[in-house]
């Protein structure tokens, strides 16, 4: 395969070369890349801003992630957090930190993936920087949205009663990480063994590939929802449940069979012997959104296959737990992802 040199285009070349074909999808993306900086107008819009940082061999391993696929996710994971503000995402900017180890088709094989995204999601890619790295592959990004004045949602507007829901299924990404985890360790010690993934093409693709929930938020639009609160599930379903609590003062009351498990990832986490229900509340980068809604607006919500009701929202005197299918009780605990845990 061909290798081009980055350090033969330079930085400047390398931006141009990158972003040369960008047509711009939304009216209020006034000015994109090319000059000192972008301008967007969102038109008497509110403007939701988030930044996410992924650092190779912290969020992501190289060893089994292809390039398409981190440039594709590491846009994603941004929207999910616009989505989850009940807004619309419309912008980007995108900043790489790259060691002399990637050549130009590498990065050409990163901005396939992040150019995917904008196109799925209709966003537009507005700027932001490159820069030589010394640690591996470094990613910065930031996600601006809009949202119409006062209907962006956080997570502290729960009430007592509110319904608590998810949207899709849980567990899977993190059950796809086994899996990867395992072949990497078979491959070190034993270079000639070729990987065997077990056919587990959507747990796998659950966590190299994760979409972000944007049919969700068009249906709450489409059917006059507003929820009462609202984030991503990317650290696992215990941890973001615990942080939803704490942030709108209350407490909450789960069922273990009312959690949305695929069937697919119930299979694959047994052949792991672990607990499907074990990997839904702790595994992480599930990138779906849990909410609370007022009770009164059920109706609505069996219209849609894809959000579970698994709970309901109780006085903060009653702390969060979780009510098994054999019947016990038992605290909700947070044992999700935490980057700055001890490995």
């Amino acid at each position: 395969m061909e290798r081009t040199e980055i350090d033969n285009l330079g930085e400047f070349g390398l931006i141009k070369h990158l972003t040369k074909n960008i047509e711009l999808q939304n009216v209020s993306s006034i000015v994109g890349v090319g000059d000192d900086a972008a301008i967007i107008d969102h038109f008497g819009k509110q403007t939701v801003i988030t930044t996410d940082l992924l650092i190779e061999g912290v969020h992501f391993d190289l060893g089994y992630t292809p390039l398409q696929h981190l440039g594709y996710k590491s846009v994603v994971v941004n929207l999910s957090d616009v989505y989850a503000m009940n807004a619309i995402p419309t912008q980007i900017t995108m900043s790489i930190g790259i060691s002399n180890r990637f050549p130009l088709e590498a990065v050409e094989e990163f901005y396939e993936g992040v150019y995917a995204a904008c196109e799925k999601y209709g966003v537009d890619l507005i700027g932001g920087d490159t820069a030589s790295s010394q640690k591996g592959f470094i990613i910065s990004v930031t996600a601006i949205g809009e949202v119409a004045p006062g209907a962006f949602v956080r997570r502290s507007g729960a009430k007592k009663g509110d319904l608590l829901c998810c949207s899709g299924d849980l567990g899977a990404a993190y059950v796809g990480l086994l899996f990867l985890e395992r072949e990497k360790r078979i491959f070190v010690e034993n270079p000639k063994v070729q990987p065997d993934l077990e056919n587990e093409s959507y747990v796998i693709g659950r966590l190299l590939k994760p979409e972000a929930r944007k049919e969700v938020i068009e249906f709450f639009k489409e059917n006059d929802i507003t929820p009462s609160s609202m984030m991503d599930i990317s650290d696992g379903l215990s941890s973001e449940i615990l942080h939803l609590c704490e942030e709108s003062a209350l407490g909450c009351v789960i069922y273990e069979e009312k959690i949305p498990i695929s069937e697919d990832m119930k299979a694959a986490a047994f052949k792991f012997e672990i607990d499907p229900t074990a990997c839904a509340l702790s595994g992480g980068e599930d990138y779906e959104l849990l909410f609370t809604i007022p009770q009164s607006e059920y109706e609505k919500l069996v219209l849609n296959e894809q959000i579970s009701v698994i709970g309901y929202m109780t006085d903060a005197s009653e702390p969060a737990h979780i009510i098994t299918k054999g019947g016990s009780k038992h605290a909700i605990t947070a044992q999700g992802w935490n980057a700055f845990k001890q490995k």
